[in-house]
């Protein structure tokens, strides 16, 4: 009788990833800190177990997006009042809150339940190149040139 491994949490030892989001494309950036945090690039992913690892982004302001996304890409968010919805451009944004950009992009690609909720706690972003992370001694993870 074959029987499925299933990893145990107590077994799992996450590992902290650096990326570097200046001249990165959003969504080519947003997949591969989904597919981490989700735990896709290990051997050992379980797809309702939080087998991820934690990701730090840095220079959130730097992101690019092609086209005319830059004044045409919206953002909304509502305040839950009557006549409370909020709109701004990528740029507006940008200029901001870098931050928000790549978290809810991210955010979009992880599951909508309480392990996506869970998995998004993993996600670290910062507008400039520095984080206050180094005692997690974090890995540099290079993505493909866009």
């Amino acid at each position: 009788m074959n029987t499925t491994h299933t990893p145990s949490m107590a077994t799992l030892e996450p590992i902290w990833y650096v990326i570097d989001a200046k001249g990165q494309r959003l969504g080519r950036l947003a997949t591969a800190v989904a597919r981490v945090l989700r735990g896709k690039n290990k051997p050992i992913y379980t797809p309702f177990l939080d087998t991820g690892d934690y990701v730090i982004v840095v220079n959130a302001k730097d992101i690019e997006v092609t086209g005319k996304k830059r004044s045409q890409k919206l953002y909304r968010r509502h305040s839950g009042r009557p006549g409370g919805m909020k709109m701004e451009t990528f740029a507006q944004l940008n200029a901001r809150i870098p931050e928000r950009i790549i978290e809810e992009a991210v955010r979009g690609m992880l599951p909508k339940n309480r392990l996506g909720r869970s998995l998004f706690t993993k996600l670290r972003v910062y507008p400039g190149p520095n984080h206050p992370h180094e005692a997690q001694q974090p890995q540099v993870m290079q993505l493909e040139a866009a």
